[in-house]
């Protein structure tokens, strides 16, 4: 039975490529990957005429269709993105739960990708990490996500582009303050780099190239309040805080829902 193969590609080197990835790339009838034209310089260079179609972001769910009927007609086919492995901050994942969830087999052909990569060059002491992949372009979006791992007590992973690196270390240190940034550039490639810095003085001259950024851990966390819920209340109260936004930030600070925290207010007599 043919199958649907998830191939890793440099992303930098061509020397990088797995023998198996060749063979593989090889064998395959069809080759789906983002850009022909990115694609056929890997694939000249290693000598390899498979056909190739376009499987992108703007195109992969009509591909799913596309890529069935080859498997029916018993052609593997090969996904392949620009760089590194499918699914991972690239096309693929709809297709392949797609291909999935019609009953083929999916089987996948392990490559370079820039997360761990960059975590290595860069030598972080932080045992773990949270993979962000690109900011989301829309500022509500955009500040959703981050609101959601700013506390977080791992490092974080961003890609960004040339064009987005300082807008993205500006926002970052809006967002989660003055932290250790981790600049990774050019991974594999002749001006590969990885420079450490502190998010409050990063700025990049002359972007080029694709940039990993690796965001250490919040540096201080806020102790969990001593003090009870009832006291917490009484004390913002007493402060002059208005009582529904005393009742917000005691629910905050505790982890509690506001309507809880609102009957213990009812119950003081606040």
């Amino acid at each position: 039975m043919a199958k649907l193969y998830l191939v890793g590609t440099p992303i930098g080197n061509l020397g990088d490529i797995t023998l198996r990835a060749l063979d593989t790339l090889k064998s395959v009838d069809v080759i789906a990957c983002e850009d022909t034209r990115h694609s056929m310089g890997l694939l000249n260079y290693y000598d390899i005429k498979s056909k190739l179609v376009a499987c992108h972001k703007f195109n992969e769910r009509e591909s799913i269709d596309k890529i069935e009927a080859y498997l029916k007609d018993e052609k593997s086919v090969a996904l392949i993105t620009d760089a590194g492995m499918p699914a991972i901050s690239d096309p693929g994942a709809i297709l392949v739960d797609g291909i999935k969830s019609r009953g083929y087999e999916v089987e996948v052909v392990p490559g370079p990708t820039a997360v761990t990569s960059a975590i290595a060059l860069s030598g972080i002491l932080t045992p773990v990490f949270t993979f962000l992949g690109f900011l989301p372009t829309k500022s509500k979006e955009k500040d959703a996500l981050i609101e959601q791992f700013k506390n977080i007590k791992t490092a974080l992973v961003i890609y960004s582009s040339p064009y987005d690196i300082n807008k993205d270390l500006k926002y970052l240190y809006k967002m989660l303050g003055d932290r250790d940034v981790f600049v990774v550039k050019e991974l594999t490639k002749i001006h590969e780099s990885s420079i450490k810095m502190r998010l409050q003085d990063a700025e990049i001259d002359e972007p080029k190239g694709e940039y990993v950024l690796i965001v250490d851990k919040a540096e201080f966390v806020e102790e969990e309040p001593k003090a009870s819920v009832e006291d917490q209340l009484k004390e913002l109260i007493n402060q002059g805080v208005d009582k529904k936004e005393a009742i917000k930030k005691v629910a905050k600070a505790n982890g509690l829902l506001k309507d809880d925290v609102y009957k213990i207010a009812i119950d003081l007599g606040l």
